[in-house]
C-alpha cells in the first residue's frame, strides 16, 4: 500500500475525533474562543443535550469578514503573535477546533466588530453553504447543529442527552469558575439552568457554582512559593462529598483535570475524613509559563509541571496551613432534616387543658383537666368561687391518678440525660465559643451553652482528635512518653500481619509503642504510648494489623505515621458511655477551642455540632 496524501475534508475529520469528542468538547472550545475575545457576558443554549444544538453568544471584540474566513482554516490563530509556544497565555492557541468542528456538524459563525458591520458563514460538514451579512451587536454567535449526524460510526458512541448535557454543564461550571469577572447564563431546552453575574469574587463565584452552604464552611487559601501561587478555597474537613467530582484545579486560569490534584488533596485531608468521603476545593495556581506546557493534550485539559513535587507539595503544605487556621471550626448548622425530627407536645384544647393519654378513664380525666372550664361561672365575681368549687382535692386527686401514675411508668421513656451540681461559679459562656458544660446526654453527648446557641459535642470523637494532635505535637518534638507493661502482652495474629508489623517496629517506636516478634504467628507488646494507657492492647495492636495491610506501600512513611497515630488515639480516647463530670466536660471544651482540627474526628465526622439560639426559637414558635 503506497502512501498518500489525506483529502483536506478527512484531515479536518481526524482532528474533530481528538479534539472534538462529545457536545461539551465543542461547547468548551467555543466559551474558551469567547473569552479569549475579551467578553464580559457569554449566553450558551443547548439543544438535547448538545446533540441538536450548541449555540454560544458573545460581547467580546468580534470579527471581520476576512478575519472568520481565515478563522475557518486549519491552524490559523490570532493566539500566538510569534512562534513562542512556550509563552501561551489564552485559553486556545492550536488553531483547530473551528474548522474541526464545521467539518462534523451544520455550522453557523455571524460576528462584528464595534463600529463595523455584522457578517456571516455558514458551513454544513465541511463544505461552504452560503456568505453574506448579518445583523448582530458586537460581538460573536456560533451555531453548531446536529453534530456527528453524517457520521453515524460516531454518533451512535454519544451518550443520552441527560448524560450529554451533565458533561456540558460541568465544562460550563469549570470555565466560569476560572474567570468570575464573565458573566454567563446556560439555557437548555428552553429552560434556564445556569446564572452567574459577572464581577464576583473567587469564593463568591465557586460558591455560586457548587453549593451556597459551602462560602460559611470553608477556608480561603493564599500561598506563594518559589514563583507559584496558590489561592481558591477549600472545604473544612467536616463538609465533604462521597465522590471527588466536587474537586477542581485551574492552572493559569485554565481548568484542567490531573490526578496530581486528587492525590495531593487526599495527602492533605489524611486522618480528617473518612476513606469514602472527599473534600470541596477549588484551586487556582498561578505558575510562570516557562514551568507548565500545556500543549500536552489535544483538548487542552491537561498540563505538565516542570516540578511536579514542588506544585504537590505546595497543594498538600497549603490547605493543610488552611486548615490549620480553622482551628475547631466545624460545619455550624445541623441538618434540616436532624431539625425536622424535633416533635413539639401536643398543646392543650382552646381551654387550655394539658394533653391526656386516651388510655385514662373518665374519671380519671376529669381530674387530670386543667384550668376547669368556666362555663359555669355566671359572672366575673363567681369566678373565684367557681374555681374553689371546681379545683379538684390534692388527696382525690393523688387517689384517683395513683392507677394512672402506675401506667406512664410503663411506657415512659427512662431519662437519659444527667447533669451535676456546679461547686464551683460557672463560667461566662461569652467567654468560650463552644460554650460552657451544662450536662451530658446518654453518657456521649456532652451538651453545652454557648453564646448565641446550643452546642452538643460527641465525647469520644473529640477526644479521639486531641489525643492523635496530641501524639503528632509529641512525636514531632521526639518524645512520646511510653508507658511499660507489667506483664508483655502477647498478641496472636497471621502471620503475614506479624511480617507487615515487624517491618514497622521503628515507626512503632517513633510513636511510643514497643513490640516485637515473639514467634511465627505472635507479637510480644512491652509498652504502649502513655497517652492510651492499657486497656485494651490487643485490639490496638489487631487493628495496626489491619492498617497496615490496607495502606503499607500505597501511603509515604510520613502517612503511615498518622494512620498509625489516628488508630492509637481512637483507641485511647473517652468512650462513649463514660460518665464525665462537669469540670472534665469544661475541659474537654477548652482543649477542643485551643486544638487544630478538632471539629473533625480522626474519620472525618463532625465533633460537635451548634443548634443556633434562633433555630431553637423556631422550635418554641417564638419566631
Amino acid at each position: 500500500m503506497s502512501i498518500r496524501r489525506l483529502p483536506e475534508t478527512l484531515v479536518n475529520r481526524i482532528a474533530a475525533g481528538e479534539v472534538v469528542e462529545r457536545p461539551a468538547s465543542a461547547l468548551k472550545e467555543l466559551v474558551e474562543n469567547a473569552i479569549d475575545a475579551g467578553a464580559q457576558t457569554i449566553y450558551i443554549r443547548l439543544g438535547a443535550g448538545g446533540l441538536d444544538l450548541v449555540e454560544v453568544t458573545d460581547d467580546g471584540c468580534g470579527m471581520d469578514a476576512g478575519e472568520i474566513a481565515l478563522a475557518l482554516e486549519r491552524h490559523a490563530t490570532s493566539k500566538l503573535p510569534d512562534d513562542n509556544i512556550d509563552q501561551v497565555l489564552t485559553m486556545g492557541f492550536r488553531g483547530e477546533a473551528l474548522p474541526s468542528i464545521a467539518s462534523v456538524s451544520k455550522f453557523s459563525i455571524e460576528s462584528r466588530v464595534r463600529g463595523g458591520e455584522g457578517w456571516s458563514h455558514i458551513v454544513d460538514h465541511g463544505q461552504l453553504v452560503s456568505e453574506g451579512p448579518a445583523a448582530i451587536p458586537p460581538g460573536t454567535r456560533v451555531r453548531v447543529e446536529n453534530l456527528f449526524a453524517n457520521i453515524p460510526a460516531r454518533r451512535k458512541f454519544l451518550r443520552s442527552p441527560r448524560a450529554e448535557y451533565a458533561a456540558a454543564l460541568d465544562a460550563v461550571r469549570r470555565l466560569a469558575m476560572a474567570r468570575p469577572d464573565i458573566g454567563f447564563t446556560l439555557e437548555h431546552d428552553g429552560r434556564r439552568t445556569l446564572t452567574v453575574q459577572p464581577g464576583m469574587d473567587r469564593p463568591e463565584r465557586v460558591a455560586a457554582l457548587t453549593a451556597p452552604e459551602l462560602a460559611e464552611n470553608s477556608v480561603g487559601l493564599d500561598f506563594q512559593r518559589e514563583g507559584i501561587r496558590l489561592g481558591g478555597i477549600a472545604s473544612l474537613p467536616t463538609y465533604n462529598r462521597g465522590v471527588a467530582d466536587h474537586q477542581y484545579l485551574f492552572v493559569n486560569g485554565r481548568p484542567v483535570k490531573d490526578r496530581l490534584l486528587v492525590g495531593a488533596v487526599r495527602g492533605a485531608y489524611a486522618e480528617m475524613l473518612a476513606r469514602d468521603r472527599h473534600a470541596v476545593v477549588a484551586l487556582f495556581l498561578d505558575v510562570p509559563p516557562s514551568e507548565v506546557d500545556v500543549n500536552v493534550h489535544p483538548a487542552k485539559t491537561e498540563v505538565r509541571f516542570r516540578d511536579p513535587a514542588l506544585v504537590r507539595g505546595m497543594i498538600v503544605s497549603g490547605l493543610r496551613h488552611a486548615i490549620d487556621q480553622a482551628g475547631f471550626r466545624s460545619v455550624q448548622r445541623p441538618a434540616e432534616a436532624a431539625l425536622a425530627n424535633w416533635q413539639q407536645e401536643p398543646v392543650g384544647t382552646s381551654q387550655g387543658a394539658f394533653f391526656i393519654p386516651s388510655t385514662l378513664g373518665e374519671g380519671q380525666r376529669d381530674l387530670a383537666v386543667w384550668p376547669p372550664s368556666r362555663s359555669g361561672a355566671g359572672s366575673d365575681g363567681d369566678v373565684t368561687s367557681s374555681l374553689r368549687s371546681s379545683h379538684p382535692d390534692p388527696s382525690r386527686m393523688r387517689e384517683g391518678l395513683g392507677a394512672f401514675a402506675e401506667d406512664l411508668s410503663s411506657f415512659a421513656a427512662p431519662l437519659m440525660g444527667r447533669a451535676e451540681t456546679a461547686t464551683e461559679a460557672v463560667p461566662e459562656a461569652v467567654h468560650h465559643p463552644l460554650g460552657v458544660a451544662r450536662g451530658q446526654v446518654a453518657a456521649t453527648y456532652i451538651v453545652a451553652e454557648a453564646e448565641d446557641g446550643l452546642v452538643i459535642v460527641d465525647q469520644h470523637a473529640a477526644h479521639e482528635r486531641l489525643v492523635l494532635e496530641r501524639m503528632r505535637a509529641a512525636t514531632a518534638q521526639g518524645r512520646v512518653a511510653t508507658q511499660g507493661l507489667l506483664v508483655p502482652e502477647v498478641v496472636e495474629l497471621e502471620e503475614t500481619a506479624c511480617d507487615r508489623l515487624e517491618a514497622r517496629l521503628a515507626e512503632f517506636a517513633d510513636l511510643g509503642l514497643e513490640i516485637e516478634r515473639f514467634g511465627p504467628a505472635a507479637m510480644l507488646v512491652r509498652s504502649v504510648p502513655a497517652l492510651l494507657g492499657t486497656k485494651d492492647v490487643q485490639a490496638l495492636v489487631r487493628d495496626l494489623a489491619d492498617d497496615l495491610a490496607a495502606y503499607d506501600e500505597a501511603i509515604s512513611l510520613r502517612e503511615r505515621l498518622d494512620h498509625v497515630a489516628a488508630t492509637m488515639a481512637c483507641h485511647g480516647s473517652v468512650r462513649a458511655g463514660r460518665v464525665l463530670s462537669v469540670a472534665e466536660m469544661n475541659a474537654l471544651l477548652r482543649e477542643m477551642e485551643v486544638t487544630p482540627h478538632s471539629g473533625q474526628c480522626n474519620h472525618g465526622r463532625p465533633t460537635w455540632v451548634k443548634l443556633a439560639l434562633g433555630d431553637v426559637e423556631k422550635l418554641f414558635g417564638r419566631k
